[in-house]
């Protein structure tokens, strides 16, 4: 007898959402940068070295900071386990009614919760608490270093696109060039990034583009402004 097995987005959920966000930041500060810095009258070169500068440093930042923001939520994760495991050790006829329990709150009967929480403690009592009292499972599991990749490597390449766009364009037309071409690339990230979570991909694309476009826009206003490297 063959199993059906689906395939469901939330095991996507831990390194699409740090590739996203690493992508979206990535583009989005480095465009706002480079938009900024030319429209303060900058040199090429000025622009070359803070782009760059902002690559490198961002995506150290967006790794290190999903790793130990992660690697907490892994900590919390452990911890709630080890209490779990501790009060199995204790008190395995109380962690049975309460399983119990939990499924009767689900709509269960009552003596077939009672069946379904013994048979189910009888083959992996922590994973079963882990799993229905707990919320753990293995595809939703946090893993600092799998985020911290995801996040490191998205952020670089996405922002590689306008810095290579401030440096290809003819040097009077960076601040438009630069913004026109992060907004396109950052709405097709929106809107893919909806679609493989499954959700709107129009919705996606106007959110990240509205914002990228705020965010451009002020940066470039303030260089104008001040007409100095910020």
């Amino acid at each position: 007898m063959r199993h059906h097995r689906e395939r469901h987005r939330s095991g996507r959920s831990g390194w699409l959402r740090a590739a996203v966000l690493g992508a979206n930041d990535g583009i989005l500060s480095t465009a706002s940068l480079l938009v900024g810095i030319a429209s303060a009258q900058a040199s090429r070169n000025e622009l070359w070295v803070a782009g760059l500068a902002g690559l490198v440093a961002g995506a150290m930042s967006m790794g290190a900071g999903e790793y130990v923001s992660v690697s907490s939520q892994l900590d919390t994760e452990n911890a709630d386990l080890e209490r779990e495991r501790k009060e199995l050790a204790t008190d395995i006829e109380g962690e049975r009614k309460e399983l119990a329990a939990i499924y009767v709150n689900r709509g269960v009967e009552a003596p077939l919760a009672r069946q379904v929480a013994e048979q189910l403690m009888q083959r992996d009592a922590l994973g079963a608490h882990a799993r229905d009292e707990l919320g753990l499972t293995d595809t939703l599991q946090a893993r600092p270093l799998q985020a911290a990749i995801a996040s490191a490597t998205s952020f670089a390449m996405g922002a590689a696109l306008p810095l290579i766009t401030a440096l290809v364009v003819p040097h009077g037309s960076v601040s438009v060039s630069v913004a026109i071409v992060s907004l396109v690339f950052l709405t097709l990230l929106g809107a893919g990034a909806a679609r493989t979570g499954g959700a709107s991909p129009l919705k996606g694309a106007l959110r990240v583009t509205f914002w990228g476009a705020l965010a451009m826009g002020i940066t470039a206003t303030l260089g104008s402004l001040f007409g100095t490297v910020v």
